[in-house]
C-alpha cells in the first residue's frame, strides 16, 4: 500500500507517518523508486501504534516499549510493567469520566424540570 492509501485508511496523515519512520516507530519501509510501500506487517504495526496511543501512551513510550523487544532478558517483564501502570491510569481517568457524567446528568435533570415548569 502507498503512503496516502494508508493514510486513508487509517485516519493518519501522511507527514505523521514519515515522522513515524523519523523516531523510530516505523522501520525499514520498503520504497520502490523512492515511494514507500506498506506491507500487512507495517500495517499492524500502525494499528498497533493507534491503539497504544489511544490508551494513552506518549510517542516516546511506544517508541521506548518497541525497542524493549531487544531485550531478551528484561524486556517482556518491563512491557508487562508499562501495560498494567497504563492500565491503571485508563481505570481511573474511567473512572473519573463516569463522575462527571453523574454530575452532568444530575444538572441535566435539574435543568429540564427547571424549564418543564415554565
Amino acid at each position: 500500500m502507498k503512503i496516502g492509501e494508508v493514510s486513508k485508511e487509517l485516519g493518519i496523515p501522511s507527514a505523521t507517518l514519515r515522522y513515524y519512520e523519523q523516531i523510530g516507530l516505523l522501520e525499514n519501509i520498503k520504497k520502490e523508486h523512492g515511494i514507500r510501500e506498506y506491507d500487512d506487517e507495517d500495517i499492524e504495526r500502525l494499528k498497533f501504534i493507534i491503539c497504544m496511543k489511544k490508551a494513552g501512551f506518549k510517542l516516546d513510550a511506544i517508541v521506548q516499549f518497541l525497542n524493549l523487544e531487544n531485550d531478551k532478558k528484561l524486556g517482556e517483564e518491563k512491557r508487562l510493567e508499562m501495560l498494567l501502570k497504563q492500565k491503571d491510569v485508563l481505570l481511573q481517568e474511567l473512572k473519573d469520566k463516569e463522575e462527571t457524567l453523574k454530575f452532568l446528568n444530575y444538572k441535566i435533570e435539574l435543568y429540564e424540570t427547571k424549564t418543564h415548569k415554565k
